[in-house]
């Protein structure tokens, strides 16, 4: 097949979702869809009792939720899909940000009981500002839920989008009976408990006298009102609209009964966009380019606890990825090759030869990359829009062990290399600060320095609220300012100055202050554009 062949087969997406409204397990039923796994285990009672296929570090499985971005790719209908499957705490909003800039569209995760939450639209708000194209998902419709259309008008309000429903549920709770395709004109008829994939189906037009006498006449005169109303009401589904991010089309089912599933699967193969184009700070890349190029969105260390293994997810934006060729790493200015990169089915992977655009490639890394990095078959260009944000938390890191100080060192420099945290040094001392924009993620690295590094640790609380970088055209007025402000001074990884203020009127006092010092909200400011 040609790059277009390849590229156009590619359906790279994201998954998205307040903590617990079914995410990962929907994740997973994908896959069983899919065929890529045989048969599926539930997540109940927060607790996973046979591990979800993309929850598989330690920490997660104990806690039940998803704490990294988890990379599974599988075949369905000639097309090659490439999930990634996002955190949903909010302490890990920053990571699931970041993966939102490498995929193409996203699925969002409704919980029928609880409707649109607070999580949700912080991650619409990510999807809006790039125009990404979504499609929604209504869940656990087996649960006694929400009136289904106020729950859109749920959706249009709080997430600033229209929707247009291309299912339609029979019921909910203890009543549900199953969900008819508004495109289709089929009844799909709900069976709990299902770990396998089956389909009850019946091609049926609502006007049919056989639909009262499969659903009961009660429920086949509300389906017929409801898709009156649907259809009075709602626009009719438009798929540039949606590819605009302007229209989101809604399907309703049960994730964990692999309900409702196979329907998304197939309306999202069928809508979906194509590897899209990407932009640069020279230009525009797009995906049937010959000339290779990609991103580094992600990087993890210890994906193998066997292996001190470090692993980068490196999106392909144009051309070909081929095993063992050079490429050229734009902010080091040097040639890398990998002799063995590999593809993704969560904890398992296998060495890939090529890849193309829409591709997500684990690379293992030696310390090389760092978020954002770009790598060209030569041409000097950076991508753009790896969002990056002041932490809002921020505590000294102790070393309970001073025989495992290396190891503390090594520990703390790879896993705040992942991007869910940033490390600042303190002088005199070099005390180790560290900030998140959630309390849980300093659980997380407590729990990793431990049981990957073998270090201990404890944290101690500190004042600060809000970190910027700070740089000034007059080198002495910015080496006076560190002088002066010493004890609320810190250097990142990069050895850049950063101002840690306690308040954000602290932060405007400085600023008012100190007019030739500027203060950036981000390290972005160190990449050349």
């Amino acid at each position: 097949m040609s790059i277009a062949q390849e590229t156009a087969r590619r359906r790279t997406f994201a998954i998205i979702s307040h903590p617990d409204a079914g995410k990962t397990t929907l994740t997973e039923k994908l896959l069983l869809f899919g065929g890529a796994i045989q048969t599926a285990g539930a997540v109940k009672s927060n607790k996973i009792k046979k591990s979800a296929t993309s929850d598989f570090m330690e920490i997660e499985k104990q806690r039940g939720i998803s704490v990294a971005t988890s990379v599974m790719t599988f075949e369905y209908n000639n097309l090659k899909i490439n999930i990634l499957d996002t955190p949903g705490h909010k302490d890990f909003a920053e990571d699931t940000y970041r993966t939102l800039t490498a995929v193409d569209s996203v699925i969002l995760v409704i919980d029928c009981v609880k409707g649109v939450e607070e999580q949700t639209e912080r991650l619409m708000e990510v999807c809006r500002m790039r125009d990404t194209p979504v499609i929604i998902f209504i869940n656990k419709l087996d649960r006694e839920g929400r009136n289904p259309f106020d729950l859109l008008d749920e959706l249009e309000e709080k997430l600033n989008i229209r929707v247009r429903p291309l299912t339609w549920p029979v019921n909910m709770g203890s009543d549900f009976k199953g969900v008819y395709s508004l495109i289709e004109q089929k009844l799909y008829f709900f069976k709990a408990n299902k770990t396998k994939v089956e389909d009850d189906v019946l091609p049926i037009k609502l006007e049919e006298a056989v639909l009262d006498e499969k659903v009961g006449e009660r429920d086949a005169a509300q389906l017929r009102e409801d898709v009156e109303l649907i259809e009075g009401v709602y626009d009719q589904f438009d798929r540039e609209a949606y590819l605009s991010g302007k229209l989101a089309p809604v399907f309703f089912g049960s994730a964990v009964n692999n309900f409702g599933v196979k329907e998304l699967l197939d309306g999202f193969c069928q809508f979906s966009p194509e590897p899209i184009a990407r932009q640069t700070d020279k230009r525009e890349v797009k995906p049937d380019e010959k000339q290779f190029s990609g991103f580094v969105f992600k990087i993890h260390a210890n994906l193998d606890p066997r292996h001190r293994d470090r692993i980068a997810f490196l999106r392909i934006c144009s051309g070909v990825f081929e095993r063992g060729k050079f490429y050229h790493h734009t902010r080091l200015d040097k040639n890398v090759r990998f002799s063995s990169p590999f593809s993704f089915m969560a904890d398992s992977k296998s060495v890939l030869d090529e890849g193309f655009p829409g591709d997500v490639v684990g690379l293992y890394d030696t310390g090389t990359f760092k978020i954002g990095d770009t790598l060209t078959e030569g041409e000097e260009l950076q991508f753009q829009g790896i969002p990056s944000f002041s932490p809002e938390i921020f505590k000294e890191l102790i070393n309970l062990d001073p025989m495992k100080s290396k190891q503390l060192d090594k520990g703390i420099e790879q896993l705040t290399d992942e991007g869910v945290a940033q490390l600042f040094t303190l002088q005199p001392g070099n005390r180790k600060v560290v900030g998140t924009v959630g309390d849980l993620q300093f659980d997380v690295i407590q729990y990793r320095l431990e049981h990957e590094y073998g270090a201990k640790c404890r944290w101690v609380p500190m004042s600060y609220s809000k970190a910027t970088w700070i740089t000034s055209e007059d080198p002495k007025k910015l080496a006076e300012f560190i002088r002066l402000k010493g004890n609320q001074i810190g250097y990142d990884k990069d050895q850049n100055p950063v101002f840690l203020a306690e308040s954000d009127w602290m932060l405007r006092m400085n600023q008012q202050n100190n007019p030739d010092i500027q203060f950036h909200q981000t390290s972005e400011f160190k990449v050349a554009v």
